[in-house]
């Protein structure tokens, strides 16, 4: 048990992120996408003149749904883009009538 007083700042410090992720996120029923995505990403679904705004807002709502693009060699591309998609597709639907 020599070891052990150096593995508990990393149990308390994955506790509080545990903690934080169960205690954050978008309250049930609240939109995920704003107002500008759900514009921007309409008017790419629409075949719109692809603007740098447009990509930054559609990046945006990617990373919100969980995609890391800055991460190099990654195993699990582009399942977790495809992943993320969906799950833009979905708040989408959801957020932008």
């Amino acid at each position: 048990m020599k070891n052990s007083p150096k593995i508990w700042p990393v149990v308390s410090a994955l506790t509080f992120s545990l903690a934080g992720c169960a205690a954050g996120g978008t309250p049930e029923g609240a939109a995920h996408l704003s107002t500008t995505q759900c514009r921007d990403l309409a008017a790419l679904r629409n075949n719109a003149p692809i603007t740098p705004e447009r990509n930054r807002s559609e990046l945006a709502a990617l990373k919100k749904a969980g995609y890391d693009p800055s991460r190099f060699d990654d195993p699990y591309y582009p399942d977790d883009l495809q992943t993320a998609q969906r799950q833009v597709d979905r708040w989408y639907q959801a957020d932008c009538r």
